[in-house]
């Protein structure tokens, strides 16, 4: 980098960033990160709860700052203005509505503009949640939500039987709830009204198109439905089995000679889903431990293009940011229904779905969704189901 244009370098410190979803409604999605040089070279950190997202693909040309998202096919074109940011966020999965307008403020620690008052943890806990209440569409889900350390500081996730909301942070003010994430794909905003043990008045948004109504009452034994009996194979006595080329375009069979008379783990996935990102970092922790006992993963993508030289490149860059070392096999498919078809599924409702197998390669459990570490005690459940699992089958 020249002298000229180093002296044009992003300043290092703290940055509240806001993506302006509705202008017109003053609908604004904060979200804080810092700027760090190493080696001469930026990079940023943006903080969600306790997620630290790494950017590191950064280009500085005199007042343009460039920057794509880890993972996810979005990126950020901005101009320094004075030792701020302007510009817009990029989504490239959309063919529509796929730019935000954006700013960032160098100096600005907080999230939310509005301050925190005295401390009531009024929102601590688990809730029972409505989206879209009273209409054909209503959903449910569980909300939870913790005070940092007793404070009117937040964090919190939605719990789906599609998968959780990854990690929110925001502020108590008042009677009044704020929460935001953006993690690349995900750009998410919640508020909501406190009222007599209720949470009423929500509104859930996401990116510029989606507004939805939420409501919630307090509930520590709602559940939703058994992930693990939402989807199913239809025959349970036939074998898995599928050819797909992997990412060096050698075709693969779990059939192959390298998976025989092993335990396999089939994820259904994406390099667009944050979930499957979420679960992706703990099954390639779940492969190191296990693989010298003969555990084998293979991750089957189902990317939104059936291009398949521009999918490799998606779930390549991926695997690399992840550092994912097990089995990944593009479809060349978009999809649930094209999913649920290639295993025999009664339907697929959720990426990542996945499918435990045997050493004779039928399925023993399939679990719809995945919950993060987001969830806290119930992403703890799972990875405890799940290593007990293995070490089952791992023994036949």
């Amino acid at each position: 980098m020249s002298a000229s244009l180093y002296s044009k370098k992003m300043k290092e410190g703290v940055y509240r960033g806001v993506l302006f979803l509705n202008p017109e409604k003053g609908i604004e999605l904060p979200f804080n990160f810092t700027v760090k040089y190493k080696a001469k070279k930026p990079v940023i950190t943006i903080k969600n709860g306790d997620e630290r997202l790494v950017v590191d693909e950064i280009t500085i040309k005199g007042d343009s700052v460039n920057f794509k998202m880890p993972v996810f096919d979005t990126e950020f074109k901005c101009v320094r203005v004075g030792n701020n940011l302007e510009g817009v966020w990029i989504n490239h999965y959309r063919t529509s509505k796929n730019k935000i307008n954006f700013k960032a403020t160098y100096g600005e620690s907080h999230r939310f503009s509005v301050g925190a008052g005295p401390s009531h943890t009024v929102f601590e806990g688990r809730w029972e949640v409505s989206f879209s209440p009273e209409t054909k569409d209503s959903s449910k889900a569980i909300g939870l939500f913790h005070h940092q350390e007793g404070t009117d500081y937040l964090n919190g996730t939605f719990l789906t039987e599609t998968g959780d909301y990854r990690y929110l942070e925001g502020i108590k003010k008042g009677n009044l709830l704020y929460l935001s994430c953006f993690d690349g794909s995900h750009a998410f905003l919640f508020t909501a009204e406190y009222l007599n043990e209720k949470l009423i008045n929500g509104k859930f948004y996401s990116g510029s198109s989606w507004e939805e109504n939420w409501s919630a009452i307090r509930n520590n034994n709602f559940k939703l439905a058994d992930p693990e009996e939402i989807s199913f194979v239809k025959n349970k006595e036939e074998k898995i089995n599928f050819t797909f080329p992997d990412l060096n375009g050698n075709l693969i069979s779990v059939s192959d000679k390298k998976f025989a008379n092993k335990p396999v783990i089939i994820q259904l996935m994406g390099s667009w889903c944050p979930n499957c990102m979420d679960e992706s970092v703990y099954f390639s922790s779940l492969y190191k431990e296990y693989k010298t006992e003969g555990l084998e993963i293979i991750a089957l993508a189902f990317e939104k293009t059936n291009d398949l030289q521009k999918a490799t490149a998606q779930v390549s860059r991926m695997q690399k940011k992840l550092g994912i070392y097990y089995t990944v096999l593009i479809t060349q498919q978009t999809g649930k229904e094209k999913a649920s078809e290639t295993l025999a599924l009664n339907k697929v409702s959720a990426f990542p779905t996945t499918l435990f197998l045997n050493k004779e390669h039928k399925v023993v459990k399939l679990h719809s969704g995945f919950s993060g570490p987001a969830t806290g005690k119930e992403y703890d459940l799972f990875k405890q189901r799940t290593e007990n699992l293995i070490k089952s089958l791992l023994k036949e």
